[in-house]
């Protein structure tokens, strides 16, 4: 279904963490960092199938080498996966600053087969608890197909920014809301809240072409 979903751009801001609606991850599943011999598995994770992680292979290398790799070590200092009870990476994301100035939420993703058991949510609190307050706000980039993870989002604390240019890429909120509308059950919909960007965040993200979340 989420094949036939434009790929948009949605942009999203969280001020402070809902703690009433963070999780712990269910037994069984564990968290730790990436480790440099799994950069491979991380790039495919992002993908449905095996086909669509060897199309964007290149892709997911481009950003990798553009944003991360200048920071030395410090991507498997931050990536997480959540695994099974075999250590097997079956979600992930991190948290980034963003041009060394603002942080933001990268690569949120748990395997399809995993969905529905609270792991996702889980995954999410684990990362966003591990910022102090003093530290946030917390920016991500998504899409209309990700209506699922943007429900998870709003649950958490994060709304979705009205402003209608975001660095180099336009915010496509007013075509995607009647997207969101159809895909997301009504109560959820409902519940999602809005935000205008602070100034700052508008100016670092301009200041570079370069697309770090």
């Amino acid at each position: 279904m989420s094949d036939e979903i434009p790929e948009k751009s949605l942009f999203m801001i969280c001020n402070s963490l809902i703690s009433k609606a963070a999780r712990q991850l269910p037994k069984g599943y564990h968290v730790r960092f990436c480790r440099e011999d799994e950069l491979d598995t991380w790039k495919a994770m992002q993908f449905d199938t095996v086909e669509l992680a060897r199309e964007y292979y290149g892709f997911m290398t481009d950003y990798y080498n553009q944003v991360y790799l200048k920071k030395g070590d410090l991507f498997f200092q931050r990536c997480v996966f959540v695994c099974d009870d075999n250590d097997k990476p079956i979600g992930t994301c991190f948290l980034w600053k963003a041009y060394g100035e603002i942080w933001t939420l990268h690569w949120f993703r748990v395997l399809n087969e995993y969905e529905g058991k609270g792991i996702g949510r889980a995954l999410l609190s684990y990362v966003m608890q591990s910022l102090p307050l003093n530290e946030y706000p917390v920016f991500l980039h998504t899409h209309p197909s990700r209506y699922r993870a943007i429900k998870l989002y709003s649950d958490i604390g994060f709304k979705l920014l009205t402003d209608p240019v975001v660095g180099s890429r336009e915010n496509d909120l007013e075509e995607c809301m009647p997207i969101l509308e159809k895909y997301m059950f009504n109560s959820d919909f409902e519940k999602l809240q809005f935000a205008i960007a602070p100034q700052y965040f508008l100016d670092v993200v301009s200041s570079s072409k370069v697309q770090e979340f």
